[in-house]
């Protein structure tokens, strides 16, 4: 992956990225962040399609209240396949994102629309700790992709007990280190030879790896390079999300939701900190990338 690397500038908080294009979306944030219609969502696939450059590499969008953006890169990339092949999806994310979500789309519902693509063969959610897949929060998950066998959950810390009474028990494979559940993964990956789109949100990583307004799971920076190590040669398409930033939303129902997921102003001082380590954490990964 040699790509010019592509900031989709909704929330000015990816800084300077060196050789990079910029696709300036300031003004989409309010309609875009955290979630939208299905039909606000294809008026942005239709400026993507117009204002990405051709053999673009690695995009970087800000804030992981953009991540249902992944989708339309998703379904961009598989375009770019042959005709007869198909991709995996790994994701990096400490929540499943195939939560129900009636309104269109939102951060926590777009696997489930990635699952519904054709060329997408199978998808993997790497690094899950969130509640999100708990017995409290079962009915919330789309579990149409799951019975599939499309969609595996790799966590770590949730009882997941309610995914085996539910004849699940395939699509949940439960760790108990970043480790363990990493060399299991990398031991399957060994045995595919299909294309790769990874999808990195950074919350699926430590506070002491790096710090996010989401909570955030158990992965670490070797865990990642491990994984793109193997994943490399295979590797078609990227994306980074999970950098910082502050919004408040005009729109109240946003202001409502955002406030119902924890997501509380980070102070100036905290934002600027944790900002540059994001990215300097992002050039990091983006080395690993193109390497």
């Amino acid at each position: 992956m040699m790509g010019k690397p592509v900031i989709l500038d909704f929330d000015q908080s990816t800084g300077n990225v060196p050789g990079a294009a910029v696709i300036k979306l300031s003004a989409w944030q309010d309609e875009i962040r955290y979630g939208c219609s299905m039909k606000t969502f294809k008026r942005l696939g239709n400026l993507l399609d117009r204002d990405l450059p051709p053999d673009y590499g690695t995009v970087l969008m800000g804030s992981g209240d953009f991540h249902h953006v992944s989708a339309l890169l998703v379904e961009k990339a598989c375009t770019r396949l042959e005709s007869s092949d198909s991709l995996e999806l790994v994701v990096f994310d400490n929540h499943p994102d195939n939560m129900r979500f009636p309104f269109g789309i939102h951060c926590g519902s777009w696997v489930s629309h990635a699952s519904k693509l054709d060329r997408v063969s199978h998808i993997h959610v790497l690094g899950i700790t969130s509640g999100d897949i708990s017995a409290a929060h079962a009915w919330e998950n789309r579990l149409r992709p799951l019975y599939e066998g499309k969609l595996p959950y790799w966590c770590m810390d949730v009882n997941i007990g309610w995914m085996k009474t539910l004849g699940l028990g395939r699509a949940g494979r439960r760790f108990n280190s970043p480790d363990a559940l990493v060399d299991a993964f990398v031991e399957v990956q060994r045995q595919r030879q299909l294309p790769v789109y990874l999808s990195i949100d950074k919350d699926a990583f430590s506070k002491e790896t790096v710090c996010t307004n989401w909570d955030q799971g158990r992965m670490a920076e070797p865990h990642l390079l491990q994984i793109i190590d193997v994943l490399k040669s295979r590797l078609i398409a990227s994306d980074i999300n999970g950098e910082v930033s502050n919004w408040t939303y005009q729109n109240r129902w946003k202001r409502c939701l955002s406030w119902l997921d924890g997501q509380e102003p980070v102070p100036e001082k905290e934002l600027q900190t944790w900002q540059k380590q994001q990215q300097e954490f992002n050039s990091r990964i983006l080395a690993a990338l193109q390497r």
